[in-house]
């Protein structure tokens, strides 16, 4: 089983912050699989399925923390233990402030940069896990950075987060393959950076 995990913060005020990101390409993953319904579990919010994928049917679990961003790690853990699911079988995307707007990454391993939600994460599993950095951008002074998280995507950048959460979604059967280059390269051309010279799939 795959745990796929977004970070974000529970409360309805958050839900269109920056910081949700992670919650919001959760449910988009689930709209477009018709994964769910979605139940409280695991301090948080779980839905799961199958996707089809190249190599055959894989089961997934999708899981939003309940525990507010900085907690994260409690509800992943909870949930990694029950269904004895290693480091290596989670993905957790977020929003990466290191990223330009727009920009995905996937990565394996690697520290938390700051980011207290993967912090979190890393204190209550073992191992190296994969991280989806949905790039959000800075803002340039890090006094600044709570107000910039904590605020909605603005309109201006809808555009480019609709783009970016769809690819990933409709690009989910090469993650859960374990085909993780094709799906840094799908989710990139379906859905290229503000100003890359990406072309998408036609």
């Amino acid at each position: 089983m795959l745990l796929i995990v977004g970070l974000g913060n529970p409360d309805s005020k958050y839900r269109h912050n920056r910081h949700n990101i992670g919650f919001l390409t959760l449910d988009e993953i689930a709209d477009y699989w018709r994964l769910g319904p979605w139940k409280a579990r695991f301090s948080g919010a779980v839905c799961n399925g199958s996707i089809e994928t190249p190599a055959g049917a894989q089961k997934v679990l999708l899981l939003k923390p309940g525990t507010y961003y900085n907690e994260s790690g409690r509800a992943v853990g909870e949930a990694a233990r029950y269904y004895n699911i290693s480091a290596d079988q989670i993905v957790v995307f977020h929003d990466e402030l290191d990223l330009a707007p727009g920009k995905f990454r996937l990565k394996t391993g690697g520290g938390h940069a700051g980011n207290n939600g993967l912090r979190s994460i890393k204190a209550h599993i073992d191992g190296d896990f994969r991280r989806g950095r949905i790039g959000i951008g800075h803002p340039g002074d890090k006094n600044r950075v709570t107000g910039y998280v904590l605020s909605d995507i603005p309109k201006a950048d809808q555009g480019w987060a609709s783009d970016l959460m769809a690819a990933i979604a409709r690009s989910i059967p090469l993650l859960a393959s374990g085909e993780f280059d094709a799906f840094q390269t799908k989710v990139t051309h379906l859905a290229p950076a503000p100003g890359s010279d990406d072309k998408k799939e036609t």
